[in-house]
């Protein structure tokens, strides 16, 4: 049996960076501001019909996290490719609050920029969005979302082995709750993690939070 020394950690940590434990997705979207008339909007995206998750959805451009890039550079770019822009025509202002989710994913959200005159003229990636609305940040801070919870239960299964952990009663196994958020804009929902990140922007640019 091999001895372990002080100097085996050391190696092993020395330059290791840390990161989840457990396997996870990691996303990154673009909250983009766009000044319409002299008022502040929110661009949303409507989801493609043809894709098979979430079509029809509203959502943030944005999307997964390649290897090779940063959670701010992944939401530039897939916004650029989803809105059919350049890069150049995006500014980030600020890193926002991210997400742990009890599926198994991070998503990461920047506030960004966009100049109107851009979205004017764009032509949308049609593969991946249906079109694009803008919501005038004056009525999301206005006008609070419904929200509604609900419970995340674990469920397992019959099979799991109480007896090997000295468990003969089962075990209470810790249960979860999750917030949905629902905004109203004339014919169009936001809800989900769209919602909760665009709630929480509004909480802070309130003063709420």
């Amino acid at each position: 049996m091999k001895k372990y020394t002080i100097g085996d950690f050391e190696t092993i940590f020395s330059n290791r960076i840390p990161k989840s434990l457990g396997v996870y997705q990691y996303y990154s979207v673009l909250v983009p501001l766009v000044e319409k008339d002299g008022e502040l909007h929110i661009l949303y995206e409507v989801r493609a019909e043809s894709l098979k998750k979430q079509p029809g959805e509203v959502c943030f451009p944005g999307g997964r996290i390649e290897a090779d890039e940063t959670a701010e550079e992944c939401a530039i770019r897939e916004t650029a490719e989803e809105l059919n822009i350049a890069a150049e025509h995006i500014h980030v202002i600020a890193e926002l609050d991210y997400l742990h989710t009890y599926s198994n994913f991070t998503l990461y959200s920047f506030l960004g920029l966009i100049d109107y005159s851009v979205i004017a003229e764009m032509s949308v990636n049609e593969d991946e969005v249906k079109e694009v609305f803008l919501v005038p940040v004056s009525f999301l801070a206005e006008n609070e979302p419904e929200i509604y919870y609900y419970d995340v239960i674990p469920n397992i299964g019959a099979d799991f082995p109480y007896e090997k952990i000295n468990l003969t009663n089962g075990y209470n196994w810790r249960k979860g709750k999750s917030t949905v958020p629902i905004y109203h804009f004339g014919e169009r929902v936001i809800w989900g993690l769209t919602a909760r990140i665009t709630k929480h922007l509004m909480d802070l640019i309130t003063g709420k939070e």
